[in-house]
């Protein structure tokens, strides 16, 4: 019974090991890749100098009355920059957000956002839409008729 315990025991301090080092080792690599995850919000509006608060973005991604002025566009599900929008400027997570439109799709109370593959295809579609609202990486080269409005 000594024998099983023991054994036990080691198995426990060898996977906190692991974890731990893990959660050490994690920071300093999230830490290199976030400015990769930066984000530039974009609007298409024939008003040059409209300013959006982070409450009236989060309402266009999420249906709210201002969604019906401007229409906001996605990037897929599970791609790392609409993770970090949804958690910085929705201040959801992605299964959150995902069964709140499920169940406004099924009420058919709303849709959720256009979704496109690339930020090419976005900045396309922005274009061609206007009042589309839509996240892009800071770095990517924002078009005359293009508004940023917002920087995160």
């Amino acid at each position: 019974m000594c024998f099983k315990l023991t054994h036990i025991i080691k198995k426990m301090v060898i996977h906190l090991l692991f974890i731990a080092t893990f959660i050490v080792f994690t920071p300093p690599v999230y830490a290199q890749n976030e400015k990769i995850l930066d984000i530039v919000i974009v609007v298409n509006t024939l008003d040059k100098n409209l300013s959006l608060s982070k409450q009236q973005i989060r309402h266009i991604y999420m249906g709210g009355a201002i969604s019906r002025q401007f229409k906001a566009v996605n990037l897929p599900a599970g791609n790392p920059l609409r993770v970090n929008f949804n958690t910085r400027m929705v201040g959801l997570t992605e299964s959150r957000i995902q069964a709140y439109w499920a169940q406004m799709r099924f009420t058919g109370r709303s849709k959720p956002p256009i979704e496109f593959e690339s930020a090419k295809e976005i900045i396309e579609y922005l274009l061609k839409e206007e009042d589309s609202v839509a996240y892009l990486p800071v770095d990517t080269a924002i078009p005359d008729g293009l508004t940023i409005i917002s920087f995160n």
